[in-house]
């Protein structure tokens, strides 16, 4: 028992005069263990005003959503071919996993979902208003599968893969 007890002791010696080494090191020699740091404290000046208009406080994802589907009007035309040509591109990045090459719902990730996805030929997506496929392609479509891709696409995409999508027409 007293070979154990000698044996503690030492232990904790040596752990005091290794903790009072370490102190003496970080206190007498300029490359210590980093007690201070040259990191940049947070507020230590004052915070940047910044300009008015540049952070939007109105507009935007709100309006569109906020608007009915009739009030929303495509900005592009849809027989533009420039805007058709991007909108399919755009189409062929976000969407034709699920609704197919040929628009039909038949895409490979599309196959495993219930419903499956829709056939953006049938008349339901033709006659549809832009402003409502607009609508389901940024915020989803409720009891479907459509996710919301409002943070993914920009605004001003998402109006092209409709103009896109509008000028398929319907299938024979």
């Amino acid at each position: 028992m007293k070979k154990v007890a000698v044996l503690f002791a030492i232990v904790a010696v040596l752990g005091v005069v290794a903790v009072q080494a370490l102190n003496l090191f970080d206190s007498y020699f300029p490359w210590g263990r980093m007690w201070e740091t040259p990191a940049v404290k947070p507020h230590e000046e004052p915070l940047l005003v910044m300009a008015a208009g540049s952070v939007p406080v109105d507009g935007g994802e709100a309006l569109y959503r906020a608007a009915t589907d009739s009030d929303l009007a495509n900005p592009f035309s849809p027989q533009d071919p420039v805007v058709l040509e991007s909108g399919q591109a755009l189409y062929a990045t976000y969407c034709a996993q699920c609704h197919g090459r040929y628009h039909d719902g038949n895409g490979t990730v599309g196959q495993s979902f219930s419903p499956l996805p829709t056939d953006l030929r049938s008349p339901q997506v033709q006659e549809a208003e832009p402003g409502l496929v607009f609508k389901e392609i940024s915020y989803g479509v409720p009891g479907g599968r459509q996710p919301p891709l409002a943070t993914t696409i920009e605004a001003q995409d998402r109006w092209r893969i409709v103009a896109y999508v509008k000028s398929l027409g319907l299938r024979n």
